[in-house]
């Protein structure tokens, strides 16, 4: 099971990245976008995704993976459980959020692409 202490350190290591505190919830934003939010409970992981694709992914895991909240259906949102996760795939999710909200420079510089 993966911790906050982990997610922050997978965060933390990519450019462009900060750190705020919004009404209790911890959240990694890159410039005023937030990429990746932890619930207030530290349970749950809310991060970048393709609307068009979220449905496949919560069909193909219900158990790990739940649709955003109803007023963040609009973003392109989902959300994991913690406790479901290893760091690898941590790693893999929080770094494909991110893409999504830096400019392809950035991340093809970070990535070595």
């Amino acid at each position: 099971m993966v911790t906050t202490q982990d997610v922050r350190q997978v965060t933390m290591s990519l450019p462009r990245t900060t750190e705020h505190l919004i009404r209790d919830r911890i959240k990694f934003r890159v410039g005023r976008i937030v990429y990746v939010s932890l619930s207030r409970d530290e349970t749950l992981m809310g991060f970048a995704f393709p609307k068009e694709e979220r449905a496949a992914l919560v069909a193909s895991d219900p158990d790990r993976f739940l649709m955003p909240i109803p007023s963040d259906e609009r973003y392109n949102w989902v959300r994991v459980r913690l406790a479901t996760l290893g760091t690898v795939e941590l790693a893999e999710i929080v770094t494909d959020a991110w893409r999504m909200v830096v400019p392809k420079r950035v991340a093809a510089a970070h990535c070595g692409n």
